[in-house]
């Protein structure tokens, strides 16, 4: 049977965390809006304020726009396209592939409700 160490101190248990009633309401956080999870990345976010702002985008446009790689920009707008937030037109010029992009419907109200969350946490933030 091991000894007890004299040197280590008892562990003291923790205080109890009081109950959301009892903490004064100067210390409460304001209740954080539902954000998609799909939007809040900041390149997916940076995608559709781009495409909100544009009838259509090149690949190449919006990787300059965005300052980003091929394929950080490919996995971000496949995702997006997935849902049904951008649609992507792929065609020729030539010999050369052109794929662009542009906001849907259902990306651009996804974007506005995403903005509409952000502004009510500014205003809420701001009060203070």
């Amino acid at each position: 049977m091991a000894k007890p160490n004299p040197n280590l101190q008892p562990e003291k248990a923790s205080p109890a965390r009081p109950r959301h009633s009892e903490i004064p309401h100067s210390y409460r956080a304001p209740s954080l809006p539902d954000f998609d999870p799909l939007i809040h990345e900041r390149i997916r976010l940076g995608i559709l304020s781009a495409l909100a702002v544009n009838d259509s985008l090149s690949f190449n446009d919006l990787k300059q726009v965005l300052n980003t790689t091929d394929g950080n920009l490919s996995v971000h707008a496949r995702k997006l396209e997935e849902a049904e937030y951008v649609k992507c037109d792929k065609s020729f010029e030539g010999r050369t592939p052109r794929t662009t992009y542009r906001l849907t419907g259902n990306g651009r109200k996804a974007l506005q409700k995403y903005l509409d969350h952000m502004e009510s946490l500014i205003k809420l933030t701001r009060e203070k």
